[in-house]
């Protein structure tokens, strides 16, 4: 029997990104994710919204360099991840949590919207990686100067 555990969230963050240093050297992520949907009530016709939060634990040293570098409060991500439970005591209470964890090489975030990358494309600035696409003109808009006589259809 096959089984999959995979999760794929759209929302935006609730805080700042929180980094902690570990003991080895490792860096790990945890991010708060509000995910919304809204629909109108049949009976009374009124706008009703509700949000669920999610707890995201990023072990992928790459992807926390760029939550470190460009994520904050508001920012729209995309994850995909698996779900975890942790279980522990504490006063004699047996707590749990589940949350879902981006830990290679299963795991992918995206950035839909960032503050950071508005406020560097308002300044000028090309610190996200799209830059190339913008500074190369006619060939990121496809000219006609850029055909290639070589093309067999």
């Amino acid at each position: 029997m096959a089984s999959l555990n995979k999760v794929i969230l759209l929302g935006n963050l609730g805080q700042d990104p929180e980094i902690m240093h570990l003991q080895s050297g490792g860096k790990v992520a945890n991010m708060s994710l509000a995910t919304s949907e809204s629909w109108k009530d049949r009976n009374t016709r009124e706008r009703k919204e509700r949000t669920e939060w999610h707890r995201i634990i990023v072990w992928n040293e790459g992807l926390i360099g760029v939550i470190e570098k460009h994520l904050a409060k508001s920012d729209q991500i995309m994850v995909e991840g698996q779900l975890e439970t942790r279980t522990w005591e504490k006063e004699g209470q047996r707590h749990y949590s589940t949350e879902i964890v981006l830990r290679p090489p299963n795991c992918t975030l995206k950035i839909i919207k960032c503050k950071s990358w508005e406020n560097n494309r308002v300044r000028g600035d090309d610190d996200h990686g799209d830059g190339a696409a913008r500074r190369s003109g006619s060939a990121a808009k496809g000219g006609a100067d850029d055909m290639d006589d070589e093309i067999p259809f």
